[in-house]
């Protein structure tokens, strides 16, 4: 259980009897109030706003308040003072037997210490990488698909029914390019001489494997056939086919979706006449002009009467065009009615993954979903930055194009899935990213990767040497949890599992924020705390976790040991990083 709503529940408790007994009025919401860590770790170990949010409504000076309930916060069991801080924050300190009960929880749960009940099985979408099926995944794909896989498993922690989903384009004129430069490597497969590949379509080797496995599977069906013949079939050969690489690919970073929506049957099933309809029967739809766009000189500007969505009731900077001027759909409007589909599927909460180039999606996106769900569910946007990618210390432009890209493989085969999922998750998604492939294989505490697996491997070298030291030993978690804990009384001991007791808390916090990051950056501070306490029992023998003259000791710490590594398992399974028990030069 996470250590804070313990004792939220404890201050819960003392104010409902506080209002049982008149000290306070009845009628109070006491939903407000929160146990947190203090601003500063020198005020205590904990710290309640209480005072300050009911202060007011229950017509008391938030200081009396609060010196009022912290004389009562010391009677509670486990807690050793107690404190009124500024304006009325109640800050107290736990007995050291509280935080290293936290020890046995670890050992207890496993993987599954920070589990969390908070989402209650609320049913969220997210929606990731969704490239469109025009080459393999590479470097620029990787930051949004680890961003979302990594979000999609800390909300499943965080108690929530996730569904990870691909929405792919396959409707745009992009994959018409792809069906034609398909076409022209299908006839290279046949033997033809095409020499340099047109300006216009994609010169990439990859879609030699496309061509080839199309002259497999069709023979010569295709040659000397008009466009309009062969386009719809190739078309759709290309797409599946390059469907199966990007899974391939995905797979090698452990990525699997339980849903691929393709854009091309949300248009051609008639969704968007039906999402259209909806929305005129709401009588959100009219014939209108909008004022000219911000930065246009009026004589440059004339105004057109479009179909408009109006989205300015609902939080919209001005209402939305659905047509174009020449009344074929807008660009918006594919994506309006694929939202509107997740909604017919029971989605409440849908999250995208999206490069920073789609600025203003979700300023678009949000109205329709209001809208369409009668303000019954609701879409976020995580944008991601571009990843600059460094090899032998020099830059590479990424581009499809120009066939000149680092793919996805290329990243995994010459530093590891591992490596490749925890350095795009090193920095906030709205702030660039430089992958530099000398750094991700690097063994420095520069490296993140590495450092926090170093931390997981050491714990297990300790256990090794335990286990040479002394052969019967029983190191399985059951048993060291039946350490007399009492004995870690080092101000290490307590800092190490006050960092791990942090752990359900974090992964709440992440997960209500989505921000996947985070978890990266709290193994970083326990890996660190981690190697500190080691390189101090260099110096202070006491501080060793193993003391062949104290066995008793020695147990216990083994028991700190072994929870270090299942907390920081548990943190890279969220990321989708298998943990090492030795490290490799």
């Amino acid at each position: 259980m996470n250590i804070f709503y313990r004792y939220q529940e404890e201050v819960v408790k003392i104010l409902n009897t506080m209002i049982a007994g008149g000290e306070l009025p009845a009628g109070l919401d006491l939903s407000r109030v929160k146990v947190e860590p203090p601003r500063e770790a020198a005020h205590g170990d904990m710290a309640t706003n209480a005072a300050m949010v009911l202060s007011k409504p229950a017509g008391k000076n938030p200081r009396q308040l609060g010196e009022l309930l912290a004389a009562k916060l010391k009677a509670v069991p486990g807690v050793a003072e107690t404190s009124v801080a500024g304006p009325g924050f109640v800050n107290f300190r736990l007995q050291p037997e509280q935080w290293l009960e936290i020890i046995r929880e670890i050992l207890v749960s496993g993987i599954h210490y920070g589990d969390s009940k908070m989402g209650k099985g609320e049913k969220v979408n997210i929606e990731y990488v969704s490239a469109n099926p025009t080459g393999p995944m590479h470097a620029g794909h990787v930051r949004g698909a680890v961003i979302g896989d990594t979000l999609a498993s800390l909300l499943e922690k965080a108690g929530y029914d996730v569904t990870r989903e691909y929405y792919f384009n396959d409707a745009g004129t992009q994959v018409d390019v792809l069906a034609r430069t398909v076409h022209l490597r299908y006839r290279e497969a046949l033997g033809e001489n095409i020499g340099d590949i047109p300006n216009g379509l994609y010169p990439g080797e990859y879609l030699k494997d496309v061509g080839q496995a199309l002259a497999k599977f069709d023979g010569d069906k295709w040659i000397g056939k008009d466009e309009k013949i062969w386009m719809e079939p190739i078309r759709h050969f290309a797409v599946q086919f390059m469907i199966g690489m990007i899974k391939k690919d995905l797979d090698l970073i452990g990525i699997h979706h339980e849903v691929f929506t393709n854009e091309r049957e949300v248009v051609e099933n008639g969704t968007l006449d039906n999402v259209f309809k909806i929305l005129q029967e709401m009588d959100l739809i009219y014939q209108g002009t909008l004022p000219p766009p911000k930065g246009k000189e009026m004589e440059d500007w004339e105004p057109t009467e479009l179909t408009l969505f109006r989205s300015s009731r609902f939080g919209d900077s001005s209402d939305r065009p659905l047509k174009k001027r020449d009344g074929t759909w807008a660009y918006i409007m594919p994506d309006i009615a694929y939202h509107y589909d997740k909604i017919k599927r029971g989605y409440k909460w849908m999250i995208n993954v999206l490069g920073k180039d789609h600025g203003n999606y979700l300023d678009k996106m949000r109205p329709a979903v209001a809208a369409l769900s009668n303000g019954q569910a609701k879409v976020d946007v995580i944008f991601n930055a571009m990843v600059k990618v460094l090899k032998n210390g020099e830059p590479v432009k990424l581009s499809k194009r120009s066939g000149n890209i680092i793919t996805l493989r290329e990243m995994v085969e010459e530093v590891g899935a591992g490596a490749v999922r925890f350095f795009m998750l090193s920095r906030t998604p709205d702030s660039e990213l430089e992958f530099d492939f000398v750094k991700a294989v690097e063994q420095s505490k520069d490296n993140p990767v590495f450092y926090v697996q170093y931390a997981h491997a050491r714990c297990y070298s300790v256990l090794r040497n335990a286990r040479t030291m002394w052969p019967d030993i029983d190191l399985s978690a059951g048993a060291l949890a039946k350490a007399n804990m009492k004995r870690l009384a080092s101000e290490e001991d307590l800092k190490l599992v006050r960092l791990m007791a942090g752990w359900p808390r974090h992964v709440e916090s992440a997960a209500e924020a989505h921000e996947s990051h985070r978890i990266a950056i709290y193994l970083h501070d326990l890996a660190s705390e981690f190697h500190g306490f080691w390189n101090k029992g260099r110096d202070d023998t006491t501080l060793r976790f193993l003391i062949e003259q104290d066995k008793d000791l020695s147990v216990a710490r083994l028991a700190l040991v072994k929870a270090v590594a299942t907390v920081i398992a548990s943190g890279l399974a969220v990321m989708g990083v298998t943990p090492v028990e030795e490290m490799h030069g």
